[in-house]
């Protein structure tokens, strides 16, 4: 039963991750774009951790840490250069 459910999650995070993308190409607005990446940085980050769980490794809950750090930090750094022009005063 735990597989159908991690598949069924997988699966409606992917629909999620494909939708985040085609906001982001076809955005209105620049706001919308960074909203879209960020939000596929969490889509992302849920996947690695369903599919941690699906495998039984810990290895993938490290990545996820990873990719959140990363995207927490360049989502701040997009948002600053759209905003200000320069990332680094």
């Amino acid at each position: 039963m735990i597989e159908t459910a991690l598949v069924f999650a997988m699966g409606c995070f992917g629909l999620g991750l494909l939708f985040c993308l085609w906001r982001m190409l076809r955005g209105p607005g620049l706001a919308d774009r960074i909203l879209a990446l960020d939000t596929m940085v969490i889509n992302v980050i849920s996947l690695l951790v369903l599919y941690g769980i699906k495998e039984g490794t810990a290895v993938y809950y490290e990545a996820a840490m990873l990719v959140a750090m990363v995207g927490f930090v360049s989502t701040v750094a997009y948002c600053r250069f759209v905003l200000r022009g320069d990332i680094i005063e």
